[in-house]
């Protein structure tokens, strides 16, 4: 297992939590409220069932401040490379999205030079210093520190992913009000971060250089 280091950050002071999201979702359905997550209801069985699927695709869809988490990683021990790079790092198991993989710990230098296979990340340095979205409790499934844009575009996902099977209304605007959601969730959230580009692979690198050879920078501060 790889050995990571890893850095805190101060909560915030949201008070969305698991039973204020399924009735934001409702709300945009025009379905009555639920008065607790053991409610024998089926749209609580519905929403039971979108639920993990539906906090991960939209921890995915930004490079979400609150959610980030930067970690430095060393080497797997034991592995023996046969031919090119030379050392091997494990992913983290709550990495949703990786925002950045440097070579040095204030990450001022992407690294390039690595492959991402298999599960893992392939390089010829001895310690990597990566940021990423996480879905551990502390981070990205800490109802506390999402900022009211981030619930805002999760209760309109879920409200679009079991509207079909809890109502037959049509409401074509929810669509609409998802992506008008998640536009502003990602313009607040990068307002508290200088950008960042996103870390390319080498592969990715060759095709990024032009025809004398110079290389260009590809990346983005939001997904």
């Amino acid at each position: 297992m790889p050995i990571i280091l890893e850095s805190t950050g101060a909560l915030g002071i949201g008070t969305s939590n698991q039973l204020s999201l399924y009735n934001g979702a409702l709300l945009l359905l025009k379905e009555r409220k639920l008065a607790s997550l053991t409610e024998n209801r089926e749209s609580r069985r519905v929403l039971d069932d979108a639920w993990p699927g539906a906090v991960n695709y939209c921890l995915e869809q930004g490079l979400w401040n609150f959610a980030s988490r930067t970690s430095k990683i060393t080497y797997t021990e034991g592995y023996d490379a046969v031919f090119g790079y030379q050392n091997q790092f494990e992913k983290p198991d709550d990495m949703i999205r990786l925002v950045s993989l440097c070579s040095d710990e204030y990450q001022n230098i992407p690294l390039n030079r690595y492959v991402d296979e298999a599960g893992c990340w392939y390089a010829d340095v001895s310690e990597i210093y990566i940021t990423y979205i996480s879905n551990d409790a502390s981070y990205g499934y800490d109802y506390t520190r999402w900022p009211e844009t981030f619930v805002t575009y999760v209760q309109a996902y879920l409200a679009t992913q079991v509207g079909p099977r809890i109502t037959s209304a049509d409401n074509p605007d929810l669509e609409k009000q998802l992506k008008k959601a998640l536009i502003d969730a990602r313009s607040k959230d990068a307002m508290g971060q200088p950008t960042k580009y996103l870390p390319t692979g080498e592969w990715v690198s060759s095709r990024g250089r032009d025809n004398q050879g110079h290389r260009g920078y590809r990346g983005s501060s939001n997904g």
